[in-house]
């Protein structure tokens, strides 16, 4: 039996895979190479064998015994190899993982990889770093997964969960491959058992079925590079279903109240002493109807002056929401200043209407010695891009405003990495976590639940999953690269100091037991036992 991965292994294998890379350059064996965009293999009619760029052994931390790989769990119903497996204690070993050398694509498609233009050092330095950290987010994503199952918290419901997790990923590893045949083999079996009313990680893997199903679908026939991206944001709040389970989710998660709970204290912070104040709203939170933070944002500002206060309320206050959905802030916007009146406040509303990346400064009326704050919830993940442009453009844009504060709350996973299938294990990490949440806030044939799971989280995990190119928009990342990106921007951090008011927070919302808030480097994350969910931070120029 070979020996679990640990992390020397993981550095040889980082080494070895250098090493090989250094004396094959005119090769171009980088995941780039042999996974052309969106990174899926290069395969020949026929071939079902593949190699995988990622351990297929996962530390288990309570039995500390070796996971079995796809080829083991399912010989009995495929006589297909998915795995080219080796110890990492042999004397073979080594070669037998180094799976970067990717030897059945050299052998199968040797015209198509001289096709491809040769690259660097540099980017070889890249291609095995990015590889190393997408193992590694394998590794984790299913230990936890697999201790979760074996401590007993995952109600199997006459589905083996183990044996669930295993068909997720080989079904993923036939998509990335374009195995059409055996991904829907694969695909028939999942849908019998990824039940929408079963346990939570059967309702979740329901979900993942839809997205690799969505995927396999625009995928070129074996031998084409590339795959047909629908030109369509998944996310579009338009339809009824998804505006009341966006409510629902506003209602019994603690998730987008907990972004407007930390961004008013901050915004509130900013605001104190001030007589002109301006908030830039960018999204309005998906066009969340009733404005909710901004009404909570409104009544402490009155609150401070009332029950015998020191402190006046502004003398005026603007809000500017910047976005498409333009009737719907407006609508928002009138509730808002009826709301304002009736507290005895001056409040302004207005709408810019323009996406992010078109968004000049001089869209934003400003005058002179107001205070202005910018407040995005759940927004600039979306204008994340391969090319990073985007982005950067928008951060380029907001610094200009000059705010005193920027309030930045995005989902707190690494949903936007340049490899498929790590891509898939850490969302696979993240919404398991999320459907476990629901579990237990809600009952079992709660359609609520269903609407929420079906019509709310669906959507970004089926964006996720079979989305490429300008079509994924849900590129959520952790904290760690949103705090390199705002460095790189020209912003600095600033520490958020409330822990204490936010777990009293936390408990006078009467969130499930289960969720958490911890302090990270001045940032406040909202989790499910111990798995983060939602990062809010503060940031200023």
């Amino acid at each position: 039996m070979a020996p679990r991965h640990n992390m020397l292994s993981k550095i040889q294998f980082f080494e070895q895979g250098m090493a090989e890379s250094l004396s094959n350059l005119d090769l171009s064996l980088s995941a780039m190479a042999y996974y052309p965009y969106p990174y899926m293999p290069i395969l020949e009619e026929n071939d079902s064998t593949m190699i995988l760029p990622f351990c297929d052994e996962i530390q288990n931390h309570k039995r500390h015994k070796r996971v079995m790989s796809m080829a083991e769990s399912i010989s009995s119903n495929s006589n297909s190899s998915f795995y080219s497996r080796g110890s990492s204690g042999g004397s073979n070993g080594s070669s037998n993982m180094s799976i970067s050398s990717c030897n059945m694509c050299r052998s199968n498609s040797t015209s198509s990889l001289n096709s491809l233009p040769r690259l660097q050092f540099r980017d070889h330095i890249w291609t095995y770093t990015q590889r190393y950290l997408a193992a590694e987010a394998v590794e984790e994503a299913a230990a936890a997964m697999i201790n979760r199952e074996e401590s007993g918290t995952e109600d199997r419901g006459g589905t083996d969960g183990m044996r669930l997790v295993q068909l997720l990923i080989a079904c993923a590893e036939a998509v990335a491959c374009r195995d059409k045949s055996h991904a829907s083999l694969l695909l028939s079996e999942l849908r019998s058992n990824a039940l929408v009313f079963g346990s939570s990680f059967q309702r979740v893997a329901s979900c993942f079925v839809q997205g690799l199903a969505d995927r396999l679908a625009m995928v070129n026939p074996l031998g084409a590079v590339g795959f047909v991206s629908p030109a369509m944001n998944l996310m579009d709040v338009g339809s009824a279903k998804k505006e009341e389970a966006l409510r629902l989710v506003y209602e019994i998660c603690p998730h987008i109240k907990f972004g407007h709970f930390v961004a008013n204290s901050a915004i509130l912070e900013a605001f104190e002493g001030e007589s002109y104040v301006h908030v830039v709203d960018l999204g309005m939170t998906l066009a969340l109807p009733l404005g909710h933070q901004w009404r909570e944002l409104l009544q402490s500002l009155a609150n401070r002056s009332g029950s015998g206060g020191q402190q006046q309320p502004p003398r005026r206050i603007r809000i500017t929401a910047v976005g498409l959905c333009v009737d719907r802030f407006r609508i928002i916007g009138d509730e808002l200043e009826a709301y304002a009146n009736s507290l005895g406040m001056n409040l302004e509303f207005s709408v810019v209407e323009s996406n992010l990346e078109n968004l000049q400064p001089k869209d934003i009326k400003r005058f002179e010695g107001e205070v202005l704050v910018v407040n995005s919830i759940l927004q600039l993940h979306c204008v994340v891009k391969e090319s990073r442009g985007a982005l950067n453009s928008v951060l380029q844009m907001v610094h200009e405003l000059s705010p005193k504060v920027l309030v930045l709350v995005e989902q707190d996973s690494s949903h936007n990495g340049p490899f498929f299938l790590g891509r898939f294990m850490e969302a696979l990490h993240y919404y398991s976590a999320i459907f476990d949440s629901l579990d237990a806030m809600l009952p079992k044939y709660d359609t609520r639940r269903a609407k929420i799971e079906q019509f709310y989280f669906a959507e970004e995990i089926k964006n996720i999953i079979s989305c490429e190119g300008p079509a994924r928009v849900e590129r959520h990342e952790r904290v760690d690269q949103w705090r390199r990106r705002m460095s790189r921007a020209g912003f600095q951090g600033s520490p958020i100091k409330m822990i204490a008011e936010a777990k009293q927070w936390l408990e006078n919302i009467k969130a499930c037991e289960g969720f958490t808030i911890v302090e990270e480097k001045g940032c406040l994350v909202l989790g499910w036992k111990s798995k983060p969910i939602i990062a809010a931070s503060c940031w200023k120029c």
